[in-house]
């Protein structure tokens, strides 16, 4: 396979790679820029060669937009719009279900994914253009679109996203230019989730542009293509805008917020552009698809390790904890195949630690004035009409924590699992993958479910809704590909230099940097918002202006002195100014003469530039490969840590002016073809490729996946609903309960619990341990868990268990910083995951590895990668049982009430609502809590039995 190496700035593409691409495109897609009266080819007749075993799932339901009259009834009466909730009960179901599961049920929990409506299964066509017909199903009200033209085909691509999601791509675009509460209103949820988002891709206009035009004049013939069909996209999705304003069909949320009077209809949609597009895929491929960063504060626990040990030690006990390469870890690639990228160099150069004490954040905020930074309320006079939608926003049109990396204390990315078996594992012979993101709970999703059949484009799946021109997760003919966030290191820090133009000595708040000796300015942006109250925020009139300075290594993000000098660290991530470049990629997987097997797939995946891994089935194999613009660091750099800004230590072939660098070769990013299973559940990738932050380390989530397949595929027949039934188990198992509780009652059981009380209590652990350690149902509805006291036991006394073990050792200050760059427990009651509470996703961040090792430590088992010293009871098992036993008696004292308060869903001590799923309202129509299932968001299940 070619490697994708450096031939222009940016592109990573060889010449010949080039010309094959544009022979690959073919006459058709060449002659299908959407010029007037241009002649197209008839598209090739489609051929379904899943054969009904194609399945798919995304709740709520299809259906993301409701109209005023809409929004009003779900209020009043709990009404819902048509299929805006069909597929909730479908995805909930499988709790229950999983364990009687057979290949033919699968439908009574998803959908069927096969192309096409069957005739007595249409509910409605809409035409758009002549070139174009938008066709739903009965069951779930997916859009099905067929167009004759390329043009036609991306328009009603755009039009159905008009239909399903226009006030979700509205507020995104607003999210991604830094101007939510503007738009929105000032809800302190919103003034947060700006300030999140903005200074990690702040843009001007012209920047955004210079992206559009990037792709267009530097991506071949693809990336004409490319933004031709984005194009199209954006002309359906203003035409759907136009329409359904004169109409009065538009969605509610815009009169409720301000936009448009409900009785004379004067108001406006703001047209969408191009560059709308870039905006929202900032947001997108910035939260699921980014890697590294964080350095400044890994610099500040490995400077309190110092601090604490001296420096030789102190580093030993820092990269313990740090675990680049945990030889213990679970592995995606599993065959031993290695994959160097980013790890500890022999000899570090030019690593740029901070003096002791010296780090400061950057301020953002600026000119405050009225509720900014506040929460104070001043509510609107509302019509009678509108009273039962009032302050519907008053808690943020996306309510704190809820985005993945959004929120105090929240863990960046992650998400998403993979299970994949080659076909010799296989009853049928064929290869069989149940696959995912796992991008949080929304109402409606972040995503929509569509398919799209004109020429040179055939695929069923889902989109982010505003970039949704491809298929980005889903099936082709006689192919299926899914993706996880691979949150590789492809960001870095940078120590830059400050300086003063007149030669004066220059300060931590200078705001010139050295840049090849010249005292070059940092770029000053920013962006100013104000609001108002509404009806649906009531809150108070405000304002503020959001500011960063940009340098030619990135944004400033924190100022500190190095050795004694001062200096201002900044974050640079290669895929900054190039946030839509991936949309190549897409669109070959999108390409049926493309994507034709496993080699080809890896191809195309190799275009897409955020970190990801990339899973692929079809008839004959089982793939995958890990995507990312990947740059190559100067020899020495540590990744890990913040490094000075200069020609010797930055980016080979670094050019500021386009953030265009070098890139690793296809042949370094990890990939496998035919391996016995594959399973991702944002691990570890293979041997060698290291880890861009803490926690992939001998316990994580991926092991409860790993567990369940390696004995279905050690035991042969695998089939799909055998596969569906071991995702299921695991995303209701407990992963401490079943991979920690083990140590801690042996650690307990080295001698004779001679209290009955608490002898009762580790018999209850015990007892839910040997039952599988689920957080499930007594029954269906009984809103009870089996082992209800054993889960709450757990929750209580993890985080002490935790403190006891690993605080005396470490001491305060180096725990502290610790827990800062890796909290220490992330169950699905915490709310302080990457998704914040009621978000399904759970036990990806935590200490669950530490305390793994270091239970074994005491307990005299052998450990690879063992911590630097064993912390529980320091390295005494006597002391350590009794640190064990306190803490648990303790926990098991704490009622359900304090493990478990309320907050705006559950009342103090419901514990299976506290982890319930609430699908978080992003517009005027809110959803039922449903059981708690660590599950992808969107899903399918797949087995092709036939190819081309």
């Amino acid at each position: 396979m070619p490697p994708r190496t450096r031939m222009s700035a940016r592109t990573g593409r060889t010449r010949a790679a080039a010309v094959a691409a544009v022979l690959a495109l073919g006459t058709s897609l060449l002659a299908s820029a959407p010029h007037a009266g241009a002649a197209e080819a008839e598209p090739v007749p489609v051929v379904d060669y899943c054969r009904g075993q194609c399945d798919d799932i995304l709740p709520p339901g299809e259906n993301g937009n409701a109209t005023l009259v809409e929004i009003l009834g779900n209020k009043a009466f709990g009404t819902h719009p048509a299929h805006s909730d069909d597929q909730l009960d479908r995805y909930d179901g499988l709790v229950a279900g999983h364990t009687g599961l057979t290949d033919r049920k699968l439908t009574d929990f998803f959908n069927d994914a096969s192309f096409g409506v069957a005739k007595d299964q249409v509910e409605s066509v809409t035409s758009p253009r002549d070139d174009v017909t938008i066709t739903r199903d009965k069951v779930s009200g997916v859009p099905h679109i067929k167009g004759t033209t390329r043009y036609g085909t991306e328009f009603g691509a755009g039009f159905a996203a008009g239909q399903d999601r226009l006030w979700l791509m509205d507020l995104f675009r607003h999210i991604g230019r830094g101007e939510l509460t503007s738009f929105a209103g000032g809800a302190l949820a919103n003034q947060g989730l700006e300030q999140q988002f903005w200074p990690q891709a702040p843009y001007t206009e012209a920047d955004l542009q210079a992206q559009v035009e990037y792709i267009r004049t530097q991506e071949g013939a693809r990336g004409e293509q490319a933004m031709a069909d984005a194009q199209a996209y954006v002309d359906g999705i203003n035409s759907y805008r136009e329409k359904s304003k004169k109409g009065r069909y538009f969605p509610g949320e815009y009169v409720l917020t301000g936009k448009v009077d409900a009785i004379t209809n004067i108001g406006e949609i703001q047209p969408f552009q191009l560059t709308d597009l870039i905006s929202i895929a900032s947001v997108v491929g910035g939260q699921f698809g980014g890697g590294g960063g964080g350095e400044v504060q890994a610099a500040l626990s490995l400077l309190s390790a110092q601090q604490k040990y001296g420096v030789a030690e102190g580093t030993r006990v820092w990269e313990s904890f740090r675990q680049r390469n945990d030889p213990e870890a679970v592995l995606t690639v599993h065959d031993g195949t290695a994959f160097p990228y980013a790890n500890k160099p022999d000899h570090a150069v030019g690593t740029a630690l901070p003096d002791p004490g010296s780090v400061t954040a950057e301020p953002l905020i600026y000119d405050r004035t009225g509720s900014a930074g506040t929460n104070a309320k001043a509510p609107v006079k509302a019509p009678a009409m509108l009273k039962k939608a009032q302050g519907i926003y008053d808690g943020g049109v996306i309510p704190e924590g809820s985005l993945p990396g959004s929120g105090s204390g929240a863990q960046k990315r992650g998400m998403s699992n993979a299970l994949l078996v080659s076909g010799r594992n296989t009853a049928s012979g064929n290869p069989i993958a149940v696959f995912g993101p796992q991008t949080g709970y929304f109402a409606p999703q972040l995503m929509m479910l569509q398919e799209l059949q004109g020429p040179g484009i055939s695929a069923r799946g889902v989109s982010f809704a505003g970039v949704g021109m491809y298929i980005q997760m889903g099936r082709g003919q006689d192919y299926a590909w899914s993706a996880t966030s691979a949150g590789q290191d492809i960001t870095d820090t940078y120590a830059v230099d400050l300086c003063e133009p007149d030669g004066s000595a220059p300060t931590k708040n200078s705001t010139h940097y050295l840049r090849g000796g010249d005292c070059t300015a940092m770029e000053k942006l920013e962006r100013s918002n104000s609001w108002k109250p509404t009806v649906a925020d009531s809150t108070a009139k405000g304002s503020y202006r959001m500011q960063v300075r940009r340098t030619d290594y990135g944004i400033v993000t924190h100022r500190a002195t190095v050795d004694g000098k001062p200096v201002a660290y900044t974050t640079l991530r290669t895929t900054y100014r190039h946030e839509a470049d991936s949309i190549i990629g897409f669109q070959m997987l999108n390409d049926p003469s493309y994507v034709t097997d496993a080699a080809s797939f890896q191809r195309a995946a190799s275009n897409i530039d955020y970190a990801f891994n990339w899973f692929y089935a079809d008839s004959r194999t089982a793939a995958y490969y890990n995507s990312g613009m990947n740059p190559v660091r100067a020899a020495g750099v540590d990744p890990a840590l913040p490094v000075r800004a200069g020609k010797a230590y930055e980016w080979k072939g670094f050019d500021p002016a386009a953030n265009t660098a070098a890139y690793t070769p296809f042949a370094e990013h990890p990939h496998s073809s035919g391996q016995d299973y594959y399973v991702s559940w944002n691990n570890k990738q293979a041997e060698g490729f290291a880890s861009a932050g803490f926690g992939l380390s001998a316990v994580h989530r991926a092991d409860l996946l790993d567990d369940r397949v390696s004995k279905l595929v050690e035991e042969g027949g695998v089939t799909r609903a055998s596969l569906t039934r071991a995702m299921a188990d695991a995303a209701l198992t407990d992963l401490r309960g079943e991979q920690l509780l083990p140590e801690l009652l042996k650690v307990i059981r080295s001698q004779p619990v001679t209290d009955p009380d608490l002898d009762a209590v580790v018999q209850q652990l015990d007892s839910w341990r040997a039952a599988g350690a689920q957080r499930k149902e007594s029954s269906p509805g009984s809103h009870a868990y089996t082992h209800a006291d054993a889960v709450r036991i757990m929750d209580a006394w993890w985080p002490e268990l935790i403190e006891s073990e690993f605080k005396p050792g470490l001491g305060d200050d180096l725990y502290g910083a610790l827990t800062a760059n890796l909290a220490t427990d992330e169950s699905p009651a915490a709310s302080h995951g990457p998704s914040g509470a009621h978000s399904g996703s759970a036990f990806q961040y935590g200490w669950w590895g530490f305390a793994d090792k270091d239970l074994r430590q005491v307990l005299g088992q052998p450990v690879k990668g063992p911590l630097a010293r064993t912390y529980c009871g320091n390295g005494d098992l006597s002391s350590c049982r009794a640190a064990l036993l306190s803490t648990l008696k303790r926990a098991a004292a704490v009622p359900a009430a304090e493990v478990y308060p309320a907050d705006g869903t559950c009342k103090a001590g419901e514990q299976w609502c506290t982890d319930s799923i609430i699908h978080r309202a992003l517009g005027g129509i809110g959803q039922k809590a449903v059981h708690w299932q660590n599950r992808p968001t969107y899903q399918q299940v797949v087995e092709f039995p036939a190819h081309r």
